[in-house]
């Protein structure tokens, strides 16, 4: 188990978790959970359209990374990996075959993004096989 931040950091690197909803390290993001430290208290934090709200505050370092490598380990798309966003439905039919003859783990969905009469046919694989496709 990490004991750092910078270990955590390292540890969702390694096993191919996707930073894009957690600042674990200080990166950027525009919304999801972070880490940060003030006056000597760590904060597990939630931040959504320019707002931040601590949920959780932590005496040290360890706690708070302990605290984060279970909530990161247990949430089911934080080591999900968007590898086509389309409105063509037939590209994403052969893809969903290409990943099942590779043996590829994924899931599909399908969302409103241009509205109802235009939807966008999305594919997401986990850890580290999104390394193993290419489109």
């Amino acid at each position: 188990m990490p004991k750092t931040e910078a270990e955590l950091a390292k540890w969702m690197q390694d096993n191919c978790f996707n930073f894009d909803h957690y600042s674990i390290g200080g990166n950027p993001i525009p919304e999801g959970f972070g880490m940060e430290q003030s006056g000597g208290i760590f904060f597990w934090y939630y931040t959504e359209k320019g707002e931040k709200h601590n949920l959780k505050a932590f005496p040290d370092e360890a706690s708070i990374v302990e605290y984060a490598f279970n909530a990161i380990r247990s949430d089911p798309w934080a080591n999900a990996h968007c590898i086509c966003a389309t409105e063509n439905e037939s590209m994403v039919k052969e893809l969903a075959q290409n990943l099942t003859a590779m043996n590829i783990e994924f899931k599909e969905d399908v969302i409103p993004y241009f509205g109802k009469e235009r939807p966008v046919y999305r594919i997401f694989v986990f850890g580290c096989d999104h390394l193993r496709t290419f489109i």
